[in-house]
């Protein structure tokens, strides 16, 4: 299985356009979001692509009954632990060490790959406000190789 993922999307809309084209392309079977989509506008282009997709909550995130609705429920609040091709993932916005065979956070817009005694993903930013520079990771859960993908 392969699964995209982003975080800190800002409600930069062509960011999030060209994202949601960048995971298409890859062909990702589903998609985590660690947090910080901002306002409910910017969750039309995750429904509209072509795997189900999973999101938490970040600290920015004020419009929580509006994402909720809009995203059909798909936005927890995290940490939030889920289990995918039997690797268990926990999902958060800001760093905190948990046990998990995964571990994807946010936050700080740095992408970041640390391997342990468990996989901890950073993706950076999609928005690309802090950073200058777009980037998601995509991961095949098979053989646990992340690999940083800038737009």
């Amino acid at each position: 299985m392969k699964i995209g993922i982003v975080s800190d999307t800002h409600d930069n809309l062509n960011k999030i356009r060209d994202m949601a084209e960048v995971l298409k392309g890859a062909r990702v079977d589903f998609l985590l979001h660690a947090g910080d989509f901002i306002a409910p506008f910017s969750i039309p282009p995750l429904n509209e692509l072509n795997c189900d997709w999973l999101g938490v909550l970040g600290n920015n995130d004020g419009e929580i009954a509006g994402l909720d609705k809009v995203s059909g429920g798909r936005i927890k609040k995290g940490p939030y632990s889920l289990e995918l091709d039997s690797k268990r993932i926990i999902l958060m916005h800001q760093f905190r060490d948990m046990d998990c065979d995964i571990l994807i956070f946010g936050h700080t817009h740095e992408p970041k790959i640390e391997k342990g005694d468990k996989l901890i993903v950073n993706p950076g930013e999609v928005c690309g406000w802090v950073s200058g520079k777009s980037s998601l990771v995509l991961l095949d859960l098979n053989t646990l190789k992340p690999e940083i993908i800038y737009f």
